[in-house]
């Protein structure tokens, strides 16, 4: 999936402004200005697009951890990885501390049922004789109940 979709998605899922989005750019270690964000969020059409980078993503995503968990224990910063579709599912599921059960419940609402076992071979490591890539309609899907579950019944679901 694009990388400026993701961010796209959940800034409209948890109402953030580019200011608060920045914010949490720089709690996952990041360094973006407003300006910056404003130019992530804008449509692939619209003038002045710019495509997000994959460590602004990754640092977005560090920091969505620590937004909605809280900073680590030990006081340790989380790895930066490159953000594929596992990876951006897996920071996800720390983030809104969900369960197998619950991504199977946010799928189903989202008219996308699929199995346990699919489910937990996407948060296998890569490598692993069970590992399976996340695709982008799946991860698609799941942005989307996962949106309707957090802003509650009556909200639309895109932005």
């Amino acid at each position: 999936m694009i990388n400026n979709d993701i961010l796209r998605s959940v800034r409209y899922m948890l109402k953030l402004n580019e200011f608060e989005l920045a914010e949490v750019v720089k709690m996952g270690g990041g360094d973006v200005t407003q300006a910056e964000i404003n130019t992530y969020i804008k449509k692939e059409d619209e003038p002045g697009f710019v495509a997000c980078k994959q460590n602004v993503l990754s640092h977005f995503l560090n920091g969505l951890v620590i937004l909605k968990r809280g900073p680590s224990p030990d006081g340790k910063s989380a790895p930066t990885e490159l953000p594929t579709n596992n990876v951006v599912l897996k920071k996800l599921r720390v983030a809104f501390q969900l369960k197998d059960d619950d991504i199977l419940a946010i799928l189903k609402d989202a008219g996308f049922e699929v199995s346990k076992n699919e489910v937990s071979a996407l948060f296998r490591k890569e490598g692993h004789v069970n590992y399976r890539v996340c695709g982008d309609q799946f991860l698609r899907n799941f942005l989307k109940g996962l949106t309707a579950r957090v802003r509650g019944p009556g909200n639309p679901t895109q932005p």
